[in-house]
């Protein structure tokens, strides 16, 4: 308990958890590859003191896309390198990794500080810092400034999340694991809050400071994937679906899923479309998993990783990921046997058939009332004293009496939050 604590106040988003080493090795490569893992020096002023590692499969050709992938607390750039996944599909699929590190002089356990706002805002600190690792990639592997997609853990993820925001010229995609909504946070306390309670906004509250973090920036926007486990004890999974209404909104989409689809691992998939009909922002629920970053190890295409503290057995997310951003051609292989099978079709390009999202209602009525009102309505439930919208489980704050919120009905019991847009 003493050591949870202490995680708790220096990480905020890790909070006790990813205790993995964090030293950094040097590697040894993938059998199939002569590449390993390099650290890279001078890469730009770096405001934030980070360290910069890259991945670059040999051979790699110029115009290759660049991914950047954020460890978690009490990690680093080599065991992120080792057990999620990154490097077979950056061999399999050609393109390069770059992977950031924090270091114990910034904090004290090694989280990227998502919630300071000298780190977070645009041009500043540890987001300008990564960024200008991105600029190196392109100048120096000739990775394709047109396709970069940034990906990270916990407070790694949470970091994802300004890099979308404060780079949506940079980043043409990302997946936020386990992590919280660009901007939820200004300091440790309210981050906190944004950890264990998740804080509840509409989705245009939400997507305006998406819009506040590049002022004039209109598009197009990152395709953005979301990841959580429904047992997180670290981070509120509320924070995915208030993450997946900050990105919809800021796409100008509604919170009604498209599509929903049963992938491998428990794995409940929910698409939203853009206008032309294609997947922008994606939300993954992983069945009883707690916090970390979904593998599945095994040799098929679609498996991953390698399994240990918050490397969790269920699905391999790099895989879906990189699925999801067009990275990838193939299709799954047929999972070894005692693996996971695929209970989602899959077509030539590897994204599974979605299956029907309930139907939306004519009407969209709405609904005004405190919490305990919605709830014993039939429109909201609670858990843990807090209460989530039907459907959407967009968080509302506490179960009381004192908390009001209208709902808007956009399905079969499938209610979002809709404060003052009725």
């Amino acid at each position: 308990m003493r050591r949870h604590h202490q995680l708790l106040v220096a990480a905020v988003a890790c909070a006790g958890a990813l205790a993995v080493a964090a030293a950094t090795p040097r590697l040894a490569a993938p059998a199939q590859a002569a590449a390993t893992l390099t650290q890279v020096s001078g890469f730009g002023s770096n405001p934030g003191a980070l360290g910069m590692y890259s991945y670059v499969p040999t051979g790699l050709a110029s115009g290759a896309p660049l991914v950047v992938a954020l460890h978690g607390c009490t990690q680093s750039a080599s065991d992120y390198y080792t057990n999620a996944g990154w490097p077979k599909y950056a061999d399999l699929y050609h393109f390069a990794l770059v992977f950031p590190q924090q270091s114990s002089a910034n904090n004290a356990t090694e989280c990227f500080n998502w919630f300071q706002t000298s780190d977070y805002a645009r041009g500043q600190g540890e987001a300008l810092s990564i960024k200008q690792m991105v600029d190196y990639a392109v100048a120096h592997y000739g990775s394709d400034p047109h396709r970069v997609y940034v990906t990270g853990l916990s407070a790694g993820g949470a970091m994802t999340a300004v890099m979308l925001a404060d780079y949506p010229d940079v980043f043409a995609g990302g997946a936020i694991i386990g992590g919280i909504p660009y901007a939820c946070a200004s300091d440790l306390t309210s981050g906190l809050t944004c950890q264990y309670g998740a804080t509840s906004k509409t989705p245009a509250q939400w997507g305006n400071l998406v819009r506040g973090a590049d002022p004039g920036y209109s598009g197009p926007w990152p395709r953005v994937a979301i990841w959580y486990g429904t047992s997180d004890a670290v981070v509120n999974p509320a924070n995915a679906t208030e993450s997946r209404d900050q990105w919809t909104n800021a796409w100008g989409i509604s919170q009604t899923p498209s599509s929903t689809t049963s992938l491998p691992g428990g794995t409940t998939l929910q698409s939203y479309d853009d206008s032309s009909g294609q997947p922008a922002v994606e939300l993954y629920g992983v069945q009883g998993i707690g916090h970390g970053t979904p593998v599945n190890p095994g040799s098929a295409t679609d498996q991953c990783g390698a399994t240990g503290t918050y490397y969790l057995r269920s699905i391999c997310s790099s895989y879906y990921t990189a699925q999801f951003w067009g990275l990838g051609s193939a299709a799954p292989t047929a999972s070894p046997t005692g693996s996971p099978s695929p209970t989602a079709s899959a077509s030539a390009s590897g994204k599974p058939s979605p299956s029907p999202s309930p139907s939306p209602t004519a009407d969209q009525p709405c609904f005004t009332g405190n919490n305990y009102q919605q709830t014993t309505a039939g429109r909201s439930h609670q858990s843990g004293g807090y209460t989530y919208a039907n459907g959407s489980n967009q968080a509302m704050g506490l179960w009381n009496v004192f908390v009001t919120h209208t709902l808007r009905q956009t399905g079969p019991n499938y209610y979002v939050l809709a404060d003052g847009q009725c």
